[in-house]
């Protein structure tokens, strides 16, 4: 037997345990544990040692272990030592092989047993001691299913404040699994909004579970800069879509009038498209997709959200612009990789005193642009280019304070034809 086993123990404390388990802690020379833990063995002849200051009990398990003394230590951790646990720890300070792990069932694995919720894809973090910043990236992503393990900061009213805070174009719902195993646990089914101002025992975990659009209140919507919560969008990319924020922008930067016939190239969800439409009731907006997927989305935020003159287009550009008006304006949120084609063939169709805005993710694509404004023999045009890049950051709540959380540098590029 190694001289260093680590159990794994849950809140029904000894009972919880295997027969096999019980005689390996009760012949212990040493035991290590919280004041929880060693609770749960009142009567052990071990001499114990309360796990408070983990630098020094490292140190003290190290020179236990160099000491070569008779018997064996056993080191009382929650759940599975090797899930955000002790575990790693000490395997980072002692010898690989002076240890034997015995995992206990983890409050993750409980709580998913109780939501009944399959978990194999679900992602797992652990905001206990750490920032909010891979918790963040799994809620921008979008991520189906997420199992936060928490502590006093961030708590799950600390989560519905940062899921709020985000303004995510789609909805979770919290359960928080409170002292899973004890004769006291309890399971809460709440909203961001809903769990922000409470309180809840120490010892929880958060569940969070993306789910389909809720009902949707469009007579209280704003004119223009609709919530991104607001659209329709794709299930397995479902944080892909033209922001709030930078909608605003193209907007300003489009300059849409009534009447004109524009076109949304690369239109994806179609939220460019629907700002405009709402904006410009009368103008013909022609919102253009290659995905079935997006030109369904489209039609559905168009139904919703818009009217008849936006006009939902099944195709893949430059081809699919062939059968359409010649436009007073144009956006590009996506290319397909067919940039250049694209834009000739919109300075070949462009009515005079037109305007073409581009938003771009990537340094190639804004040199390709900026390249093909110069003019060459198959666009002489002498184009006005206006560059705007636009960082946005959201204030975001970790515990009682408030710090910034970026999105994704856009750059937008408008050209007018004189």
């Amino acid at each position: 037997m190694t001289p260093i086993q680590v159990v794994g123990i849950g809140l029904d404390g000894r009972e919880g345990l295997s027969p096999k388990l019980l005689p390996v802690i009760d012949q212990a020379a040493v035991l290590v544990g919280s004041p929880r833990h060693l609770s749960y063995f009142p009567d052990g002849l071990a001499e114990t040692w309360v796990l408070g200051d983990l630098k020094v009990t490292l140190n003290r398990l190290r020179e236990w272990l160099d000491a070569a003394k008779p018997g064996i230590a056993v080191v009382l951790a929650s759940g599975d030592p090797l899930f955000f646990g002790l575990g790693r720890l000490l395997l980072e300070h002692l010898p690989a092989e002076s240890l034997t792990f015995h995992p206990h069932l983890s409050a993750v694995q409980l709580a998913f047993s109780r939501l009944k919720l399959p978990w194999q894809g679900a992602t797992l973090i652990s905001a206990h001691g750490r920032s909010t910043e891979e918790l963040t990236a799994a809620l921008r992503r979008g991520d189906p299913l997420i199992a936060v393990l928490t502590d006093p900061t961030h708590n799950p009213a600390a989560l519905g404040h940062l899921i709020l805070a985000l303004g995510l174009p789609y909805h979770y719902r919290l359960a928080v699994c409170e002292n899973l195993g004890d004769d006291t646990e309890t399971i809460h089914s709440l909203t961001p909004e809903t769990v922000v101002g409470k309180s809840f025992a120490p010892l929880n975990v958060v569940v969070l579970q993306r789910h389909h659009e809720a009902l949707l209140d469009t007579e209280n919507l704003p004119l223009i800069g609709l919530p991104d919560r607001a659209f329709a969008t794709f299930s397995d990319r479902p944080g892909l879509i033209t922001k709030r924020d930078i909608r605003i922008q193209i907007l300003a930067d489009l300059d849409p009038r009534p009447g004109q016939i524009i076109w949304d190239i690369g239109a994806g969800t179609g939220s460019v498209s629907v700002e405009i439409n709402r904006l410009c009731p009368t103008a013909q907006v022609y919102a253009v997709e290659k995905t079935a997927a997006g030109h369904g989305l489209i039609q559905q935020n168009q139904r919703r959200l818009g009217n008849t003159n936006l006009h939902p287009i099944y195709g893949a550009a430059p081809d699919a612009l062939a059968a359409l008006p010649d436009p007073d304006r144009i956006f590009i949120g996506g290319s397909g990789g067919h940039l250049g084609e694209i834009l000739d063939r919109c300075a070949q169709r462009l009515r005079p005193q037109g305007r073409i805005v581009l938003a771009l993710a990537t340094l190639e694509h804004t040199g390709t642009v900026l390249a093909w404004a110069g003019g060459t023999a198959d666009n002489p045009f002498s184009w006005q280019i206006e560059l705007r890049q636009i960082q946005v950051q959201q204030g975001v709540r970790v515990g009682s304070l408030t710090r910034w959380q970026p999105l994704t540098p856009i750059t937008l590029i408008t050209l007018n034809r004189p």
